[in-house]
């Protein structure tokens, strides 16, 4: 994992929630750990990261991820075995 994913890692894990992270900065974060992403219906992604399954909502029209969908994230990749 680079310094850029190392960072976006750090930033989904931080307190208090940040709402400014970049989704084409989280998707390339699991891309870099080996996650399967597939596009679903309308902004669906579908996410498989060490056998662990989730689907989420590309942010549209902004390009930073909620608060709530970070939140998730962050569960997803602690369930998944990703930590900073």
């Amino acid at each position: 994992m680079g310094p850029k994913h190392l960072q976006t890692l750090q930033a989904i894990f931080a307190d208090p929630v940040r709402s400014n992270i970049a989704w084409r900065d989280i998707e390339a974060l699991l891309a870099a750990n080996g996650a399967q992403i597939t596009e679903g219906a309308g902004s669906r992604v579908r996410i498989a990261l060490n056998g662990m399954r989730a689907v989420f909502h590309r942010p549209h029209p902004q390009k930073e991820t909620a608060e709530g969908a970070v939140k998730s994230m962050r569960r997803f990749l602690a369930e998944a075995g990703v930590k900073p």
